[in-house]
């Protein structure tokens, strides 16, 4: 196939445009645009080359993920029972179309710009999650094919399971200024780095498991004194499931919150909204938004989400003496059942996990375990006390002030 004809392929996509609409897919059409002007060509195709080594794909791999991610028409009808049939087609044209790119893309780019030929397999990502593995087989089941749209099952197969889009390719979000943005780079905290609290760790770890075995999970209020691990107890629950996503919403944005929920209903993935530090003003009604969340309306409650909170207040919603019932004038008639319905919110959660405060023992025993994973080598005695003075100097026993503690061993002892 020459160069004219693969860029007509590019332009002929009914469906899967979206996977060359990026720079690097942008790259590539303007390096078979710019054949005939090789100095032109070549400055596209540093942008090109560029663009793959900094994801380490090859471009294979890359027009494969961008396959396998594409959210576009056909991706967003695939949980449909029936998929019509025009559709369908279009699909099968454009896994043809893509196959020829896929097969000559690359080689022909070298050989036209006269490049050496590299290994891309050296960039290839070496996770081993189970999405990774069945990338890998559909990429051998493809590479296998005379025609590509034989494999049409089979993608959507994989769509059902893993998803579309953002939600394919990222684990951790957070919304914000009405909109969803990927987090590339999440908090690598581990479950097995937070001690102290197991008891509340394992209650949470489980009802998580019941929300990724598609059983019914509660919604979690995490309360408790500050540098509890509160926070750090959730966002570690991300390097533990593979299927799970977060999603952090600030206290700002809650009242986005139902329409958050109605666009994760019909997702393969199961997801944890990450609601941090809440509590509400006396007259905030964004707790309004999360009531509707956490209680459901007239709309069935998706069965793949749940909130997940943290806050050092029990009571969610301030509440001042002057909200207590006087006999005032122009004074609320039921005034108490306005003060009982904040008092009430937190119990609005299905679980509350109580966090209290780190006593001595409970301190060192965190401390103890962050030195053994840090490797840090001090003699026990030593390292108790230097944790208690360190405590007694900064901001009290906790499980922050311990990992602030032993970072700043681990630096002093290196230095």
């Amino acid at each position: 196939m020459d160069e004219k004809a693969l860029y007509q392929n590019c332009l002929s996509l009914l469906i899967y445009r979206d996977v060359l609409r990026d720079e690097i897919g942008q790259s590539f059409l303007k390096i078979l645009q710019n054949l005939d002007s090789p100095e032109t060509a070549i400055a596209f195709y540093s942008e090109w080359f560029s663009g793959l080594a900094s994801l380490r794909q090859g471009w294979r791999d890359y027009l494969l993920t961008r396959i396998l991610t594409s959210e576009n028409a056909f991706t967003q009808q695939i949980y449909q029972a029936n998929i019509p049939a025009q559709l369908t087609e279009a699909v099968k044209h454009d896994l043809k179309l893509l196959q020829r790119i896929y097969e000559c893309g690359s080689q022909q780019i070298y050989e036209l710009l006269n490049q050496n030929t590299i290994s891309w397999h050296d960039y290839i990502d070496d996770k081993n999650t189970s999405r990774q593995i069945e990338i890998k087989q559909i990429e051998k089941q493809l590479e296998s094919l005379e025609d590509w749209s034989i494999a049409l099952p089979d993608l959507i197969n994989f769509y059902r399971r893993f998803g579309t889009g953002i939600f394919a390719e990222y684990v951790a979000f957070r919304w914000q200024n009405g909109r969803l943005n990927a987090i590339a780079n999440p908090d690598p905290i581990q479950v097995d780095s937070l001690v102290g609290y197991e008891t509340q760790r394992d209650t949470l770890l489980q009802n998580t498991e019941f929300l990724l075995a598609g059983l019914p999970a509660l919604h979690i209020l995490l309360y408790g004194s500050r540098g509890s691990g509160k926070s750090s107890l959730v966002k570690s629950l991300l390097g533990k499931y593979e299927n799970l996503r977060l999603i952090e919403v600030p206290k700002s944005e809650l009242n986005a919150l139902p329409t958050i929920v109605e666009r994760l209903r019909d997702l393969p993935q199961k997801f944890v909204i990450f609601v941090d530090d809440l509590s509400f003003e006396e007259d905030d009604d964004a707790y309004k938004a999360l009531k509707v969340v956490l209680e459901g309306n007239l709309t069935a409650r998706p069965q793949n989400v749940v909130v997940y909170a943290t806050s050092n207040r029990r009571h969610l919603i301030r509440e001042f003496f002057d909200d207590r019932p006087r006999p005032r004038d122009a004074d609320e008639i039921h005034n108490w059942d306005t003060v009982q319905e904040k008092l009430s919110f937190s119990d609005r959660f299905g679980l509350t996990l109580t966090f209290e405060p780190a006593d001595q023992p409970r301190y060192l025993k965190i401390v103890r375990h962050l030195a053994e994973q840090a490797q840090i080598d001090l003699d026990p005695k030593d390292l108790e006390f230097r944790a208690l003075q360190w405590a007694t100097r900064h901001n009290g026993r906790s499980g922050r002030t311990a990992r602030q503690f032993i970072d700043f061993l681990k630096a002093e002892l290196l230095s």
